[in-house]
């Protein structure tokens, strides 16, 4: 779940600023935007919290997930397989915990306070579980653009310390296991780490560097942390990071040293990364009105979605057609494949009247592009992210 308020030295950012201490205080001038990969992954957070609250309440997770969840724009079945793997996995680290220590501290979305190394920090962990003998952190990463890795991961060692901050004085425990399950992209990764070597980082890294961060001094260093700092776009130092690999000169990669090879490729992602930034930032731009010489707005590709999932199988069905056919389970296939299966004149008979089309949203092109520019009102706007 997304921390209840944006802390200054953030957990979930905490490898961007222990990397680049003065982004901290930069990134509060640029505006935090939620996108809507943001928003899917805090609904699939509130899925796996409501299923596993219930679980400890009641000992079984056989109940419908509710409407207030099913309605959300963002949802769908494939969601609620996946973060039930989630939940299963958690059940069962649950389970063991408490088959070890009956008196076991088994928290849901935990509010974990780190501000004993880093000013102000705070963070939540999805699942945290304290025993005599161990203690667990697990967090759900649904996204699926890129992998995260619980090895050496700053995020959950941020949550390590302040567990240690929190319960280290309540309980005898020496290790503490840090999970993160991402079930688009990579599944579980775990590490264990000695309380002794948390400390040592807490108190010769994070401690010094989080001094740096919360005053907005130090060094700028600019790295793959960059890839989610808001205030990048506009940070000389990530545009030199970026641009950099132009001094390969389009060397063909067959005559490139391994060393040569192992920094390009480095800096490929976050290359991609700024490019995809300005691209956004001159299509936001020109939404309100800037114009930028050689390019003009038109409206993308239209798609096409079911109004009615539920009336489109029971129309298929009642032509006699094999739900084999026509499920990719768990869902409905797509519109392109059941065209495919049925034949357009036959797919327009069933079910023309069960799609709706929707237009496509603003895209910036080269001026010489043949489609009309764009002229529609602007809160029309406001559905873009």
């Amino acid at each position: 779940m997304t921390e209840p308020a944006h802390a200054l030295l953030s957990a979930s950012g905490s490898k961007r600023w222990l990397s680049c201490p003065p982004s901290a205080r930069l990134e509060e001038t640029y505006p935090d935007k939620e996108t809507a990969a943001a928003r899917e992954g805090t609904l699939a957070h509130a899925i796996g919290e409501f299923y596993l609250k219930y679980y400890l309440k009641h000992n079984h997770t056989n109940i419908a997930l509710p409407k207030q969840f099913k309605n959300q724009e963002l949802y769908n079945k494939a969601m609620l397989d996946y973060v039930f793997e989630y939940v299963e996995m958690c059940i069962e680290k649950i389970n063991t915990a408490l088959s070890i220590d009956k008196t076991a501290y088994i928290a849901i979305e935990e509010k974990i306070d780190y501000s004993e190394w880093a000013k102000e920090g705070f963070g939540t962990g999805d699942l945290v579980i304290i025993t005599d003998k161990y203690v667990e952190i697990v967090d759900l990463k649904y996204g699926k653009g890129v992998a995260v890795s619980a090895i050496d991961n700053t995020q959950m060692q941020m949550y390590a310390l302040g567990i240690i901050s929190n319960f280290g004085f309540m309980y005898d425990f020496d290790t503490i296991q840090m999970t993160i399950f991402q079930p688009r992209n990579g599944g579980i990764s775990s590490q264990e780490k000695s309380v002794k070597d948390l400390i040592k980082w807490g108190e010769n890294i994070v401690k010094p560097t989080a001094e740096l961060a919360y005053d907005g001094i130090g060094e700028f260093n600019a790295g793959k942390w960059c890839l989610f700092c808001r205030a990048s776009l506009r940070c000389k130092k990530y545009s030199e990071y970026c641009l950099s690999i132009a001094k390969y000169d389009f060397i063909d990669p067959e005559f490139m040293s391994d060393g040569e090879m192992a920094d390009a490729l480095n800096r490929i992602e976050p290359l991609i990364h700024y490019a995809k930034q300005i691209k956004d930032y001159a299509l936001s731009e020109a939404l309100q009105g800037r114009t930028w010489p050689g390019y003009k707005l038109v409206e993308g590709k239209s798609s096409r979605k079911y109004s009615d999932i539920d009336a489109v199988i029971g129309r298929l069905q009642k032509a006699n057609i094999d739900s084999s056919d026509f499920m990719k389970e768990p869902e409905l296939k797509s519109i392109t494949e059941l065209t495919k299966l049925l034949g357009k004149k036959t797919f327009s008979i069933l079910l023309d009247d069960l799609i709706t089309k929707i237009s496509g949203k603003p895209t910036l092109v080269d001026i010489d592009d043949p489609r009309p520019e764009y002229n529609s009102p602007e809160n029309d706007f406001e559905i873009l992210d």
